[in-house]
């Protein structure tokens, strides 16, 4: 591959006025502090953000999904690990990347999010195609190049430079578990292991079976409600089966329940009212 040095030519004189420190803990999950002199992490007016340690310093971790603003491309210049939840919410999700000098994402293949990811430090090559065989689509990528990855479509990403390759991603919906940290590609072949395993347990649309079981338990309640109320049997798993489609679909459960009952209330589903009625 062809590389231009003078690309990037501040790559050796620019002096990085950071630092970042990352200590270890019993669970493999890290700590990252910021220090930015000129506070370029901020979180809403009503939530200010707080320095965790009292020394200026910024912990590094999953905001959401809670209001932020960050300087984007210093964040992702200063994370130093493979990958970092910055943001996880209900409908996307930002993660942080560092790829090592030659080191790649390996080819993988979403089949329900869409992903778009942001060169902010270095070059590489990203391939895609329809089939993991057949990686038709190639291009070289550097820093500020922008990288759009449709559902479905396999594709991977390699550091060809000479420096660090660091990039931030969003997934659309989430990917990743809330609060994911993996300080090495190993790391994080280890928690996916088995394709959509972490740590030994399936993992769908970043949550574990038992996270989804919590996640879910507000419809649970209300449902065993519905039955108190002597509702028809009919009707309850109608509605509640719905509920559940929707939350597939990125509503939490709240905004999933309001909907449905919204749709009975006005009308909008004549089928949900008959079935009530029965």
């Amino acid at each position: 591959m062809y590389y231009d040095p003078y690309m990037y030519p501040y790559q050796y004189s620019y002096q990085y006025p950071y630092y970042v420190n990352v200590p270890m803990n019993n669970y493999g999950r890290q700590s990252v502090y910021w220090t930015f002199p000129n506070q370029i992490v901020h979180a809403n007016r009503f939530d200010a953000f707080r320095s965790s340690s009292g020394d200026g310093s910024n912990l590094l971790t999953d905001y959401g999904p809670k209001s932020f603003v960050v300087n984007i491309n210093e964040a992702t210049k200063q994370n130093n690990t493979y990958r970092t939840a910055l943001w996880t919410g209900t409908h996307l999700q930002v993660t942080l990347m560092n790829l090592n000098v030659g080191e790649d994402i390996g080819l993988e293949m979403h089949p329900d999010v869409d992903q778009f990811l942001r060169i902010e430090q270095g070059q590489g090559i990203v391939q895609m195609g329809k089939s993991k065989d057949n990686l038709n689509f190639e291009r070289n990528v550097y820093d500020d190049s922008a990288i759009i990855i449709p559902a479905g479509i396999w594709h991977n990403l390699t550091n060809t430079g000479n420096i660090p390759l660091k990039l931030y991603s969003i997934y659309a919906p989430p990917n990743h578990p809330f609060g994911t940290v993996h300080v090495t590609k190993s790391d994080a072949l280890a928690a996916e292991e088995g394709n959509g395993h972490s740590n030994g347990k399936t993992v769908i649309f970043g949550r574990t079976p038992d996270e989804w079981v919590q996640y879910t338990e507000f419809l649970v309640k209300e449902g065993l409600e519905d039955v108190k109320r002597g509702i028809n049997a009919t009707h309850i798993l109608q509605e509640f089966v719905l509920m559940g489609v929707l939350v597939g679909k990125g509503y939490t459960p709240e905004k999933a329940y309001e909907t449905v009952e919204e749709w009975e209330r006005t009308g909008q589903s004549k089928l949900l009212q008959q079935s009530k009625m029965m």
